[in-house]
């Protein structure tokens, strides 16, 4: 190999005739490869170079796409220090290709050589931490800089608002609002989801106004983000005036609408605005076949459900994906065609997705079919052993069926395997800001006083000597 690494191009192409006597054509292949590589240092790891400054190899590495041997490289620097632009750069493709673990080690990188990033690179690592769900690590980045900019509080508001925290990210957005800065789309976005997590219609109007106030730019997610808003507010006829107020409409925005009108229940709304969105020539997207295949299933309508089921692929290229499956065996499951649903899932390319048979175990519950319940159940917990939903509705079909000492045994599997079903909670607007209760929940203040109305209430409208008349003398 040392009498080999020595022969230079020009020897190599004066020598290529009678190559097949020296070297195999695969040998011939590796030499051109290995001369093509040293005259192109830059992109390549070559440990024999000078390894004083690697950034622009790290650099190379980035922009073609090598990102996890970039980072790599990195830690085999010898504990050098690199220029502000590499990080950002090992930053902003770890955040682009949502590697979140490699970007935590670049930033493990900076600590361990000692480096002290600048405000810029503070934000993107405050970006990256908060995208990733780390609230804790974003906070204590948050805090620590000199200026808190609206791309940094955005950065903390969604994150707050994808983790599930949204009264934090409303206290977020309105310390914004206090001091001084203006929020733009990014902002109307998480805040509006937020207010839709938690049904609160006032806050949800407050942030419309400053939105129109603003007069920021059309734009279609934060405009489906506000019709979803004011329809999971159970605002309907608000939801459809900011719907019937934009001027670009697309299939985001009529999804939402879609969406909406089926979260209340309106199939025949879901079904007109699909008609209407095809003839102002919208063409729809897989997400809104499944609005559309969930309200034929609320509304009953199977014939219809497998019409618009077959349209995906017939007339418009879309491959239907499981959870068009799920919706379409609960479509059949809740009209009591349950042999029919099996059918259909043994038949389709998604036998190992779990919803599909989550949503004819929830059917088999209902119709009360034991031999399919158990059978669904058996298949759904070798995909997901893990979801105490689906363990709580197994055990229901039980005891709806009058086996109760099966529906006991469900529930000591489901302690003994250590799962647990996410507790449902009521919530209620009043004054601006948002009370939730939980079952035997006694954290809120006033806790004893709303126990003691209630009891008083219960008693009052199960009195046989009560009258709706005695409500004004009392």
């Amino acid at each position: 190999m040392t009498s080999v690494s020595t022969v230079s191009t020009l020897e190599l192409n004066r020598n290529e005739s009678d190559s097949d006597s020296k070297f195999s054509g695969k040998a011939t292949a590796i030499l051109r490869r290995m001369l093509a590589q040293r005259n192109i240092p830059s992109f390549q790891v070559d440990h024999h170079r000078k390894k004083e400054q690697p950034d622009k190899t790290l650099q190379g590495l980035c922009i073609t796409g090598r990102l996890k041997e970039a980072v790599g490289l990195l830690w085999r620097s010898n504990g050098l220090q690199l220029e502000s632009d590499t990080y950002s750069m090992l930053l902003q493709e770890c955040k682009e290709r949502r590697e979140y673990t490699k970007g935590k080690r670049v930033h493990a990188h900076m600590v361990v050589v000692g480096f002290a990033p600048s405000e810029y690179l503070k934000v993107k690592l405050l970006i990256l931490y908060a995208l990733s769900g780390d609230l804790q690590t974003g906070g204590i980045l948050f805090r620590g800089l000199q200026s808190r900019c609206l791309i940094s509080r955005n950065a903390m508001i969604s994150g707050c608002v994808k983790k599930g925290l949204e009264q934090e990210g409303l206290f977020m957005y309105y310390d914004m609002r206090y001091c001084g800065l203006v929020p733009d789309q990014y902002t109307f976005s998480s805040v509006f989801r937020a207010c839709s997590a938690l049904a609160s219609l006032e806050h949800g109007m407050r942030s419309h106004a400053v939105m129109v106030k603003t007069c920021l730019k059309s734009n279609v997610i934060v405009n489906g983000a506000l019709v979803d808003m004011y329809f999971k507010c159970s605002s309907v006829s608000d939801g459809y005036k900011a719907f019937d107020q934009f001027l670009d409409r697309n299939v985001v925005t009529w999804t939402s609408l879609m969406s909406g009108y089926g979260y209340h229940g309106q199939v025949s709304e879901v079904l007109k605005c699909f008609e209407k969105m095809k003839e102002e020539g919208c063409r729809p997207n897989s997400v809104t076949f499944l609005v559309v295949l969930t309200a034929c299933s609320h509304g009953g309508l199977v014939d219809q459900g497998r019409e618009y089921f077959d349209s995906m692929k017939r007339d418009y290229g879309i491959e239907p994906e499981g959870q068009h499956y799920a919706a379409m065996v609960d479509i059949l499951g809740r009209a009591g065609r349950l042999q029919e649903a099996y059918e259909f899932i043994m038949k389709s390319p998604c036998k190992k997705h779990a919803p599909v048979w989550g949503s004819l175990l929830g059917s088999c519950r209902n119709h009360g079919n034991v031999e399919l319940l158990e059978l669904a159940a058996t298949r759904y917990f070798e995909l997901d052993p893990t979801n105490g939903g689906n363990y709580v509705v197994f055990a229901n079909g039980y005891a709806s069926c009058g086996l109760l000492e099966a529906a006991s045994k469900v529930r000591r599997r489901m302690e003994n395997a250590g799962v647990e079903k996410d507790p449902g909670y009521s919530q209620i607007e009043l004054q601006g800001q948002v009370h939730r209760f939980m079952r035997n929940d006694t954290s809120h203040r006033l806790s004893r006083k709303i126990h003691n109305k209630v009891q008083e209430m219960a008693s009052l409208f199960m009195d046989v000597d009560y009258y709706p008349d005695d409500l004004d003398t009392n």
